[in-house]
């Protein structure tokens, strides 16, 4: 999760509000705005602000607080290697994915592997972690990290979270860190999603959502969008995009604390009056089972 305000967000879009043209356009917008979160980060450097650098910093205590606050524990942050927490989250997916030994997990958008490496530390051997990022200087941070951490059951693969390059019921959970927010087309991101799950597979999301509608200044705010606020769905939508994918037992639970830190992504904007961060959970139907299910 960009902090909207912070130069790196500022650096890959227009200095004025802008609506997207098209998805092409809005998907470039992200890429490039999390592809210079990844390099400045690799630099040690952030835009000569450690503190301001769209939630990353060279300094471990901030990230630390940052993530924290997010609903990581100190030892979550312990166990995976330096660089791979970048503070780009707006929960803790793991918390509720309720992971188990031997599962195959896809995290959607796993930027520099945080999530992944959690995830490995649940399935254990007999399971595998699959991050599928659309920005190669992400995937290249996160493959890094994987080789720092001597993981064996991790891959990263390129590819946007719309056309995943997974196969399909391949995956036991599906498991994403405020990214979806950033697609512009969320209903074929949980067709995706839906698709890569094995029957009875589980989804298991922290993003933010609109409690009322956005005004239009905002939708249309490249930064705001960048920053996973300016493209935020209404939660009866999200309900009706994930049902229309074929989800059952669909669970939006806004979480009302989470306006301390979504105030400070995009001081006086008043952002929090339309959007909270939210736990979104799922399950595809034991019925769908298909010939590729186990």
């Amino acid at each position: 999760m960009a902090n909207p305000n912070s130069c790196c967000a500022r650096a890959a879009t227009t200095s004025e509000p802008f609506a997207p043209p098209n998805h092409d356009e809005h998907r470039r917008n992200v890429r490039e705005a999390y592809a210079q979160v990844a390099r400045e980060n690799n630099e040690g450097q952030c835009c000569g602000s450690a503190q301001n650098c769209c939630g990353t910093s060279d300094e471990g205590a901030i990230n630390a607080l940052i993530s924290t606050r997010l609903g990581y524990s100190q030892a979550d942050l312990d166990l995976v290697p330096a660089g791979a927490d970048m503070g780009l989250g707006c929960g803790n997916p793991k918390a509720i994915a309720a992971l188990r030994p031997g599962e195959t997990v896809v995290d959607l958008g796993s930027g520099g592997g945080f999530d992944c490496f959690l995830a490995v530390r649940e399935v254990g051997r007999g399971g595998y972690v699959i991050g599928v990022d659309m920005t190669s200087d992400m995937v290249s941070k996160a493959r890094a990290n994987a080789l720092k951490g001597q993981y064996e059951n991790v891959e990263f693969r390129l590819g946007e979270i719309e056309h995943l390059p997974i196969a399909d019921s391949a995956a036991d959970v599906v498991i994403s860190n405020c990214v979806i927010n950033l697609s512009p087309d969320k209903p074929q991101v949980f067709r995706e999603a839906f698709r890569v799950l094995r029957a009875g597979g589980r989804l298991a999301i922290s993003d933010v959502v609109a409690t009322s509608q956005p005004p239009e200044d905002m939708r249309n705010d490249a930064v705001l969008i960048a920053g996973c606020m300016g493209n935020a769905s209404l939660i009866t939508d999200l309900e009706a995009m994930m049902r229309a994918a074929g989800f059952e037992q669909i669970r939006i639970q806004p979480k009302d604390e989470s306006k301390a830190f979504i105030e400070d992504w995009a001081p006086g904007r008043n952002v929090t009056d339309f959007v909270v961060s939210a736990t979104i959970e799922a399950v595809k139907p034991v019925a769908c089972r298909s010939s590729g299910d186990g």
